[in-house]
């Protein structure tokens, strides 16, 4: 039993590190850095990372990037028998769409709670009153989760911090 569950914690941290390489695309994006990876027989059948500043879009999700891109290659809406891993807790746009598309399980690395509705603000994974409850895998890896995300925004917050500087001192 002990062995099971070393392999299985061993398992869900290979899968995260596919979904914080995801997350690493967007950060070399300027996006904010949230990557997610959905896995069905040992395979990842599909990627996705953050996209809403490139793109202007507010749902342009890790999570809803991947649903859509993992739904047209089965060719199915619903992802059963599915996987999705994500760096972050997933937002309430995202867990309705994880629960639309019956998704089982879902792996994330921390917790939002700012935005989580996975736990923090909400959660939706196993509301009686929806029609498909999701198995929660929270803090895998969170550590390294959480780091992806406070690195980018000090670094964010220091180029605003010089940009505003140097405007100081350019004369009119």
């Amino acid at each position: 039993m002990v062995r099971e569950k070393q392999k299985s914690e061993k398992n869900h941290r290979y899968w995260m590190q596919r979904a914080i390489a995801e997350a690493a695309k967007a950060s070399n994006k300027d996006e904010v850095p949230i990557g997610c990876v959905i896995v069905r027989d040992g395979q990842i059948i599909a990627r996705g990372h953050n996209l809403r500043e490139s793109s202007q879009d507010p749902s342009a999700h890790a999570e809803l990037i991947a649903i859509r891109k993992a739904a047209r290659k089965l060719g199915s809406w619903r992802l059963l028998d599915t996987t999705l891993y994500v760096t972050l807790e997933p937002c309430l746009m995202c867990m309705g769409a994880i629960i639309l598309s019956r998704i089982p399980a879902v792996a994330f690395g921390c917790y939002d709670p700012k935005g989580g509705a996975a736990g923090s603000l909400y959660d939706l994974s196993d509301d009686p009153r929806l029609n498909h409850r999701v198995q929660l895998l929270p803090g895998i890896m969170e550590a390294e989760c959480s780091a992806l995300l406070s690195d980018f925004f000090a670094e964010l917050r220091k180029r605003k911090r010089a940009s505003r500087l140097m405007s100081a001192v350019e004369p009119p």
